[in-house]
């Protein structure tokens, strides 16, 4: 059995910098009521919930959820890096497709620490120690935190084989902060230029700048998803669907390419690309908004060419003649994208969502990508995890 998933309700909150934000579960709480309220249905009505986090103890989606109610439900929590809260939509989606549940909420948010990004458990095996092994021998740079050197040497592999230079990865910022600047959720609304970009302090002389990769911030952002026969019984609002959706995972392309790209996660979102266009019978050109995973400027240039918006090699002529924004081919990251509107892990994937829900919806106010009917959502995690998904206005 596969049935029709709709998307019924999206809600977040206004990400913030670490220290400005209130505890993790008024803030996933407050998510969850902003969707159930935009999807118009009580808490009562959801049959399970899939809770998405990095950085916290164990069941502490339990101990979110139970702000909003205690009803004896399923609360499954959920952990795959960057694309927690995707995979939580994932898994949220299966269970409508399947017929397992009719209406379910899935959720994701994260409390931040200020600066990059470590790893937490130091008496075991890192799950990145065959991409450190990979990236030590490709660029070194052992001083560089370690998604700086994922990221940044996987832009340097790209300037180094096309010419691509590094203002056009300072432009990728730019563009972010414009959308950014009309979006109340952002936790960075000011407008940054390319030079100011450039200007910045430098993180990786030749490849990188501050500004060029994402803030480490905090947020939560949910979606109440349901069959198709559900919204129409209950009255519920049935404009968007997933039309498609693929989650894929690392092959041995990521390390034995002895490529940084690949190592970044270049065929594995690919590949999930390639699946949902297949299974939704449409190519990348039908696309008319995308939210894709700019956790820095070099990866969203990337993705360009993963998910097919332009040609291999093509990216920096892709931004130099504005098809990435209004007024282009295909608009990106209306949001601001995780580079101006922040980057809190487990709930990244659930604001993705929320964007382009209401992008779909014609509720994007100033961000209207006008006449948009399929939306991209492109979500990456590194050790790894890809998932994206394709909606559809109805």
């Amino acid at each position: 059995m596969s049935r029709q998933t709709i998307v019924a309700g999206v809600g977040m909150i206004p990400f913030a910098k670490p220290g400005a934000h209130a505890p993790y579960p008024e803030m996933a709480a407050n998510a969850a009521r902003a969707a159930l309220a935009d999807a118009g249905i009580a808490y009562e009505r959801i049959e399970q919930a899939y809770v998405g986090y990095v950085y916290g103890d164990s069941t502490a989606g339990q101990r979110s959820l139970y702000e909003v109610g205690m009803t004896g439900i399923p609360v499954i929590n959920v952990n795959n890096n960057c694309s927690t809260g995707s995979t939580a939509l994932f898994l949220a989606h299966q269970a409508i497709r399947n017929g397992a549940a009719e209406c379910v909420l899935a959720l994701g948010f994260e409390h931040m620490s200020p600066g990059a990004i470590g790893e937490m458990y130091k008496d075991r095996p890192s799950p990145f120690q065959r991409f450190n092994e990979v990236t030590d021998a490709l660029v070194g740079q052992p001083d560089i935190p370690l998604a700086l050197r994922y990221f940044g040497g996987a832009g340097l592999a790209h300037m180094q084989q096309y010419g691509t230079k590094l203002e056009t990865f300072a432009a990728i910022r730019a563009k972010a902060s414009r959308h950014a600047a009309n979006n109340p959720m952002a936790v960075f609304r000011n407008v940054v230029s390319t030079e100011d970009v450039m200007n910045a302090p430098v993180l990786w002389p030749g490849v990188m700048t501050r500004l060029m990769a994402c803030p480490p911030t905090c947020g939560a952002a949910a979606a109440v998803i349901c069959s198709e026969d559900y919204a129409t019984r209950h009255g519920l609002d049935r404009r968007v669907r997933i039309a498609a959706q693929a989650m894929t995972t690392d092959t041995p392309a990521s390390f034995g390419s002895r490529d940084m790209r690949e190592l970044v996660g270049f065929s594995m979102a690919r590949a999930a690309a390639q699946q949902v266009y297949e299974r939704a019978g449409i190519g990348p050109e039908d696309v008319d908004v995308v939210e894709l995973h700019d956790c820095f400027a070099h990866n969203e240039l990337l993705s360009y060419e993963a998910l097919g918006l332009c040609p291999v090699g093509g990216a920096e002529r892709f931004v130099e003649d504005g098809d990435n924004t209004y007024g282009g081919r295909v608009v990106t990251n209306p949001s601001g994208g995780l580079l101006s509107k922040g980057h809190p892990l487990g709930a990244t994937g659930l604001a993705q969502c929320t964007e382009l829900v209401q992008q779909l919806r014609g509720q994007a106010d100033k961000r209207q990508v006008e006449g948009a009917r399929l939306a991209l959502q492109h979500n990456l995690g590194l050790g790894g995890a890809c998932v994206v998904t394709l909606y559809e206005r109805v």
